[in-house]
């Protein structure tokens, strides 16, 4: 089937896109370019098969679309707004949520975690090439014990040896974490028992990546069991700006609405190819979008995703303010990938027996839905975040 991406986002039912500039429009129609030219033939093949395409790093290397978000890294002047940011990230995810996720690792929370959380030797040393994907980064949380609680129990331990630091322990569902040149590692110190940051380099011994077989979601993704053993990071490649869980809690704050807008993708995508069965595909006669039935279910989803839309658009307000709160991005990621989890479901209800078929596509958005609906917090999480802020009492255990 012909993407549409090659034409107007007719989900786009409000033009929100007319709320960019007319160069911030340019940078969105080359992302939208890039995915439909380089991306789209790639990834039906690769996600059956559970690959990453390498050959995609050094495409988007020559795209301009790596480090927009960081002013003084990268071949651009200053830096992109939250809105353009977020509907790059929903246009990658509209054709395709694990480059989107492999991009927002990348250039999200690796990247973020360097600029908000290291000193400016730090940021001048890793970020100009991470901003031109001469280098790769990943973002090492999630334990195999530890999720949602990781705040508490992180088991992952440093301790210092001197001018170096000695890692021990072992995290999970990281990715990029196979291929990555530089890994922030995060784990508790073992003296004062704050969590703390480091850059570990590809190739460091006692560091190893295995990836992560069988998913059912985001197969394209390269997520991985990491081990640590006796890894030795020098005082140097310590963040030394993230001296507690607060400052882990800071990124997540920033990237979390990215993975909202990654949902608003998802739902996009899987509308847009229901739209376009529903008006080719014949049954009894007539076109299936001339049934009132199916004319609900996309209705339905055209206001799941005009509602995020809407969300989404005042959330990167907010965050171009800088007022914006934890509960903010919560409720945005909680909120959205609800609606998301809806629209897929009956995106792929519309196909009908087709929609379990990857030629369809269709499929593999239903399917990658279930990953983003839980990373970068459960709903459950994000729901009791926003409860305390609109209550004063916490819920947590």
């Amino acid at each position: 089937m012909t993407s549409l991406t090659e034409q107007q986002n007719v989900a786009d039912f409000y033009d929100f896109e007319a709320a960019l500039t007319e160069e911030e429009r340019r940078v969105l129609l080359r992302t939208r370019a890039f995915m439909r030219d380089e991306v789209q033939p790639l990834v039906a093949q690769h996600w059956a098969d559970g690959t990453f395409p390498q050959e995609l790093i050094s495409r988007f290397r020559e795209s301009g679309l790596v480090g927009l978000s960081y002013e003084g890294y990268g071949d651009h002047g200053p830096a992109a707004g939250h809105l353009l940011t977020g509907m790059m990230a929903m246009e990658m995810s509209r054709v395709d949520a694990s480059v989107a996720t492999f991009f927002g690792v990348h250039n999200g929370l690796a990247m973020y975690a360097i600029h908000a959380c290291g000193d400016q030797a730090q940021r001048d040393r890793w970020l100009p090439g991470m901003a031109r994907m001469d280098t790769i980064g990943a973002f090492a949380l999630t334990e195999p014990l530890d999720g949602s609680d990781i705040a508490a129990g992180m088991h992952t331990t440093a301790r210092r040896d001197g001018d170096t630091w000695v890692l021990n322990g072992a995290k999970r569902w990281i990715g990029n974490a196979t291929f990555a040149d530089h890994i922030v590692v995060w784990a508790r110190d073992v003296d004062d028992d704050q969590v703390k940051g480091f850059v570990v380099e590809k190739g460091t011994p006692g560091f190893t990546a295995e990836k992560i077989a069988h998913k059912t979601s985001l197969r394209i993704v390269e997520n991985a069991d990491v081990t640590l053993t006796d890894v030795r990071v020098p005082e140097g490649d310590r963040l030394q700006n993230a001296s507690s869980f607060r400052d882990v809690a800071e990124v997540l704050r920033a990237t979390r609405s990215g993975v909202a807008w990654q949902a608003l993708g998802v739902m996009t995508g899987a509308y847009e190819l229901a739209l376009r069965y529903a008006t080719q595909r014949q049954q009894f006669g007539r076109p299936l979008a001339g049934f009132q039935l199916v004319q609900d279910l996309l209705v339905k989803s055209l206001g799941n995703i005009t509602s995020s839309w809407g969300m989404l658009h005042r959330l990167a307000a907010l965050q171009d303010a800088g007022v914006f709160r934890d509960e903010h991005s919560s409720l945005a990621k909680a909120h959205v990938t609800a609606r998301m989890r809806e629209v897929v479901a009956w995106s792929r209800e519309i196909f009908g027996g087709n929609g379990i078929v990857l030629e369809y596509d269709v499929a593999r958005f239903f399917a990658d839905a279930e990953a983003i609906y839980s990373f970068e917090g459960t709903r459950e999480m994000n729901a009791l975040i926003v409860g305390k802020a609109i209550t004063g009492q916490s819920a947590f255990v």
